[in-house]
């Protein structure tokens, strides 16, 4: 197949994801002899499409699983997506009220039906994203949170746990959201510093006198059932058993004693609120105290609130305030920042709220993930520090509450006996359903999610997958989401599979933009990774996102890097359509034969390409896939395009035919392997390429590069190092004097050594080619009378007469004008930084790039001055 004469990522990339999946080059076989490799996609949610983040995920992953494929492991790479249940409904449900209606409108079973609808929209956007980024998906194994054997499988954990006494339903603070009206998990929950105040307000004693509490949510205060002091505490010693009068309310409260107490914060008297404080709850029950809930489940205030009523919760705060103030208990309001929780779905101010829910009991389950740690069992967060981050999370947890009052979701399998109140929780409904009733909140999403490792190979059925594929090799997702997702997996794999989930984390970070800030919709800094590709095509997306960090650090997103990726593959495209030219149609694969005599240039090419492949494999195994890149576009750019494929120039025109043949089997043997290296990057050019070379193969499936050890030939290496070295002195000395590569030149290199002079000789062929020389001598000593350049290189010292470079009255006017120049562009810069008003006016890029302007003129001024000075001393 012949290659166009332009790289267009367009062309390149049409049709070759629908060939590879309709060859079945991506499908799983669980009766396979090879090793397992598998991989589970972190579910996007059905919401909406795919960003950036997403791109940089699959793209890690698919470069794992792509080189695994390669080095002959049965590789699953899992597709599936997350029902999302907060998300996904707000969504269904802000399409609805644009026509006028709400859930309750139409009830539950017609909702589903729309948000099942909302699924299959969405669904097939993000197939057509993973198809455009060339993810080398197994579609046959695709799962989806809410599909039957998932639910199968939510619906058994549930059961066990609740039968070993791991989920409990029971009323408890939680964190609700107002807005969503829905409880939230302690990790839902965003705190934000804002600017607050410490409301001090009286509570009269019988005798006359008060006691003062400070509170920064005075709305609660309706619903106040004591007043607690520490029980050593000399200054209300004599009120403990006495009781208060609940301003507003005018309800008794009892003094009680804790020490729970911090006797140095504030006035030492604390209000306990049980219904609306966790900390209060706690107090509650340790003294047996009423819980008054004063508030709506949308935070308006209920019947319990009395006049306030009805009222937001916020316009019940002013209200109440201003009465207090009126009333005479409003000692005194102080400005206070305090941290409070915000929703992180809808933004909403989470209210601590006392309800009834169903919680996952995490002490034991914590343990067993902490002690599995321990173990050679351990999962291995890469970076390693964020192995520390997971064990302080599962170190500091708190109870999970795992019911949401929502409609889209997993419904809770516990139903309720209409008459006796009775609890039965099971796989199916009780037999005589009609005397049950079932509990109409939904499982927290992240409840299913934390399944999905082993959940979608069809656990609890022992499938043929779960025992081929199950523990998965390696996750690879964000670090900020280790304690929503990661941590939830770990457990939940190690109670219910008695295994890990996976051996494995690879955690990276945020991506930014340009000016580092976090890319948000408030900002409008977001990128489309479609309209990358658009522009310049997957291959340089996925490059960039490999290769732009390191793990576990952010990724700072440039339009101009990845620009320069598209150049580097334009690079490769050239190279590759130069080789396969002077390679010709006739020599194919089979025909490579490296076992002759090669030249110092072949020796080298294949010692390098033998440490590349090396390097590159044992990077990789360790995903350090920036230093991957690194290592490739040096090889490649350097070595291969800048000096193998024009050393090879020489013998494909001026060799024999055995040259010619050795020549045009490194090229192909060097060809092969670094589009191999490259293919889990660049999927699609790589193809394109090597269907060039094997138009029946595909690269998919072509085996991973490996290193020929009896090939390498470290002293080409200095050899070779000697050589260039020759060769950049002369070039730079040409460009430093003006002097064209086509005018000749004399050249003479003296070299002490007798080896290295050997290797000089041997190879003075491509000294020729590439320097021209009129005279080329080579000897232990030279001497000559001339004005030389004479330049020192590793081994050698190169030197060249001036009378034949440059005409030195020309150079030296040419130098002058260049220098009159360089001078006037440096008082043309100091007079713009020397103005102040410019300098405080202009943007500070604006000065900056000014300054670096003068930076630049003056090194050329400096150069230039010192040619110039040396000419004129020699002429």
């Amino acid at each position: 197949m012949e290659m166009s004469k332009k790289y267009d990522p367009k062309s390149v990339e049409k049709g070759k994801y629908e060939e590879w999946v309709s060859a079945g080059y991506f499908k799983s076989d669980a009766s396979s002899e090879k090793p397992p490799f598998s991989v589970v996609i972190p579910p996007p949610n059905v919401t909406g499409k795919l960003h950036l983040g997403h791109a940089w995920d699959t793209t890690l992953q698919d470069i794992i699983t792509r080189m695994k494929r390669m080095q002959g492991y049965e590789v699953l790479y899992l597709p599936g997506m997350d029902h999302a249940g907060i998300a996904t409904q707000a969504k269904v449900e802000a399409r609805m009220r644009k026509e006028g209606l709400s859930r309750h409108d139409i009830g539950r079973e017609k909702f589903l039906e729309q948000a099942w609808d909302w699924k299959e929209e969405y669904a097939d956007f993000i197939r057509s994203q993973w198809k455009q980024i060339g993810l080398g998906l197994d579609y046959d194994k695709e799962r989806f949170t809410l599909d039957e054997g998932l639910s199968k499988a939510v619906r058994k954990v549930f059961v066990d746990m609740y039968n070993k006494d791991l989920i409990y339903r029971g009323e408890y603070i939680i964190n609700w959201d107002p807005e969503t009206r829905t409880a939230l998990s302690d990790i839902e929950v965003i705190h934000k510093e804002i600017e607050g105040n410490f409301y001090h307000v009286r509570y009269p004693l019988a005798d006359g006198n008060h006691l003062e509490v400070a509170t920064t949510r005075p709305e609660t205060m309706l619903g106040d059932t004591a007043i607690v002091v520490h029980p050593d505490d000399e200054r209300y010693k004599q009120y403990i058993g006495k009781t208060v009068t609940l301003p507003i309310m005018e309800r008794e409260l009892p003094i009680i004693s804790d020490p729970y107490v911090d006797m140095t914060f504030g006035t030492g008297v604390m209000k306990v609120t049980p219904a609306h404080d966790p900390n209060d709850f706690v107090l509650g029950e340790r003294h047996d105290l009423e819980r008054i809930n004063v508030m709506n489940e949308d935070g308006s205030m209920n019947d319990l609130a009395g006049k306030y009523a009805g009222m937001d919760r916020f316009e019940c705060r002013k209200a109440l305030v201003k009465d207090l103030e009126s009333g005479g208990y409003l000692i005194k309001v102080e400005p206070h920042v305090h941290s409070v929780g915000h929703s992180e779905r809808s933004g909403a101010v989470v209210e601590p709220y006392l309800s009834t829910q169903w919680f996952v009991k995490m002490d034991e389950l914590a343990k067993k993930s902490l002690d599995n740690q321990d173990s050679d069992n351990a999962v291995n967060f890469v970076p390693e520090r964020f192995d520390s981050t997971f064990r302080r999370w599962m170190g500091d947890i708190r109870d999970w509450v795992i019911s949401r009052q929502l409609w889209w979701g997993h419904q809770i399998p516990a139903w309720y006996h209409k008459e006796s109140g009775e609890i039965y929780v099971g796989m199916e409904a009780p037999s005589d359903a009609s005397d049950w009733v079932q509990d109409e909140d939904v499982l927290d999403t992240w409840f299913s999610s934390a399944l999905w490792p082993f959940s979608t190979m069809g656990w609890p059925d022992e499938t043929e997958d779960l025992k081929k594929f199950f523990p998965t090799n390696v996750l690879v997702t964000g670090y900020d989401i280790i304690f929503f997702w990661v941590a939830r997996m770990i457990f939940s794999s190690l109670e219910h599979t008695g295994e890990k989930p996976f051996d494995d984390v690879l955690l990276h970070g945020l991506v930014r933009d340009e000016q580092n800030r976090k890319m948000s919709k408030s900002l409008g800094n977001g990128v489309d990774p479609m309209e990358v590709i658009e522009k310049y095509g997957a291959d340089a997306l996925r490059y960039f996102l490999a290769t732009g960090s390191t793990p576990g650090q952010d990724l700072r997103y440039s339009d101009e890097k990845v620009e320069s990726i598209w150049n580097f593959i334009n690079k490769i495209w050239n190279a590759s359509r130069f080789s396969m030219m002077n390679i010709g149609e006739n020599f194919h694969m089979s025909d490579i034969d490296l076992e002759g005599e090669k030249s110092l240039a072949d020796e080298w090419i294949l010692t390098r390409l033998n440490e590349t492949i090396g390097n590159v494999t044992q990077l990789s195994e360790h995903y350090e896939f920036g230093e991957v890149g690194r290592l490739l576009y040096n090889f490649i750019w350097d070595d291969f395009c800048d000096w193998y494929i024009e050393m090879a120039k020489v013998p494909m025109t001026e060799g024999t035919e055995a040259e010619k043949a050795m020549t045009r089997s490194v090229l192909l043997h060097t060809l092969d392997n670094i589009l191999k290296m490259l293919h889990p990057f660049m999927p699609f050019v790589t193809e394109e390429i090597y269907q060039s070379i094997e138009a029946d193969r595909s690269i998919v499936t072509s085996e991973w590069a490996k290193a020929h050890t009896h090939l390498s030939n470290p002293t080409s290496k200095d050899g070779m190092a000697l050589l260039v070295d020759i060769i950049k002195s002369v070039r730079q000395t040409r460009n430093e004097v003006n002097a064209p590569l086509s005018k000749p030149i004399d050249i003479f290199i003296e070299v002490k050594d007798a080896t290295r002079r050997e290797i000089i000789e041997k190879n003075r062929h491509y000294i020729d080619r590439f320097c021209n020389p009129s005279t080329l001598e080579i000897a232990s000593e030279i001497s000559t009378e001339e004005d030389v350049k004479a330049d020192v290189v590793n081994g050698a010292t190169v030197i060249l007469p001036l009378s034949g470079l440059i005409d030195m009255q020309e150079e030296i006017a040419r130098l002058e004008n260049e220098q009159k120049r360089l001078d006037g562009e440096l008082k043309r810069v100091a007079g713009k930084l020397g103005n102040e008003r410019f300098v405080a006016n202009a943007p500070a890029d604006v000065v900056a790039k000014e300054k670096e302007k003068q930076l630049g003129y003056q090194a050329q001024y400096n150069e230039v001055k010192e040619r110039l000075d040396s000419l004129k001393r020699k002429g």
